[in-house]
């Protein structure tokens, strides 16, 4: 199993669409920053990522010193630093005066519709949340605003095809709609990086960057696939078939941390999901995760997460947060 699907699979994401909108020319509709919106999309979230999909017509992204940027049907846009924004038929617009967040997001997903009569732009908005270590690791490098193309991908036309279904199935009386599209919202969010790591630039760096690189990439992959492993610096040299010095420096580079960094904090997001998710004694989990005892392994976990294991998981068990 390649890394951003290890990841993927142990980590708690949770995903939802809240907004589905039909704006017709001229508006301009006003996106709150993430932690405006957090405590009302997800209560008890360290960290939510915000996105649109232009499913209709075009608009434009406006960002705090940043140009306008120009979308289209199959554009989705996501803002890995939750920066407010607004969305618009042309750039400069005031952006409607209209009920209070508190009510807009009472009842998901909410329906909008208003402008003034001219061409029409449909747009679903949805969020993530996840733990706040994760966002850190798959996000960081990533610039405010990310935009890829979902119609050039099977995955992406597929995605269109159920979210435009799934909201339909939430306004009918059936049972189950929302969970549906909560699903839809968590696999477009993957597609969407899945998508960026394709495009990206030689320039870029960060997490992704390093897992579409040739040389770190089989690094990241190896330590995800075998976390327990007393891994060397030259044995994982020798997985991404580089020398020890090319590897640490380049893996600096794109992931802001040396390889054996990277592993003990990969082994403490691994430690968490099994607190959280599992009954297991603490000894059982620090030997999964690569630690001969668990002292040495309550060590580790108390300078990632502040306190002991044993306390985390029942603060987990009382208040069931996604830290």
């Amino acid at each position: 199993m390649d890394a951003l699907s290890e990841i993927l699979r142990v980590v708690r994401l949770v995903g939802a669409v809240f907004i589905h909108a039909r704006f017709t020319a001229p508006w301009c509709y006003q996106s709150p920053s993430a932690d405006t919106a957090a405590p009302l999309l997800e209560p008890g979230a360290e960290r939510v990522v915000i996105f649109h999909l232009v499913t209709e017509g075009e608009c434009f992204v406006e960002l705090a010193g940043q140009p306008p940027m120009h979308l289209c049907a199959g554009d989705v846009v996501l803002f890995p630093r939750g920066d407010a924004h607004l969305m618009a038929s042309a750039p400069g617009l005031a952006p409607a005066q209209g009920a209070r967040l508190e009510a807009v997001l009472s009842r998901r997903p909410r329906q909008l519709a208003y402008g003034g009569g001219g061409p029409t732009t449909r747009i679903v908005c949805g969020y993530l949340a996840c733990d706040a270590r994760l966002a850190r690791m798959l996000l960081a490098g990533l610039p405010p605003l990310v935009r890829v193309n979902v119609r050039g991908s099977n995955a992406g036309v597929w995605l269109e095809a159920s979210v435009r279904y799934a909201l339909a199935e939430a306004r009918s009386p059936r049972p189950g709609g929302a969970g549906v599209l909560a699903k839809l919202a968590e696999v477009l969010f993957i597609e969407v990086l899945r998508l960026y790591m394709n495009e990206q630039q030689a320039t870029r760096t960060g997490w992704l960057a390093g897992l579409g690189d040739a040389i770190v990439g089989p690094a990241l992959n190896a330590l995800h696939h075998r976390p327990a492993h007393a891994w060397t610096l030259e044995e994982l040299a020798g997985a991404a078939a580089t020398s020890r010095s090319v590897l640490a420096e380049r893996f600096r580079q794109l992931v802001g941390a040396t390889p054996m960094q990277y592993l003990a904090q990969w082994r403490m997001l691994l430690a968490a999901n099994l607190l959280r998710r599992s009954s297991s004694p603490l000894a059982r989990i620090a030997e999964d995760v690569g630690y001969r005892t668990d002292t040495a392994f309550s060590r580790a976990f108390r300078r990632e997460y502040g306190t002991p294991p044993a306390t985390w998981r029942r603060h987990q068990s009382t208040h069931g947060r996604l830290d």
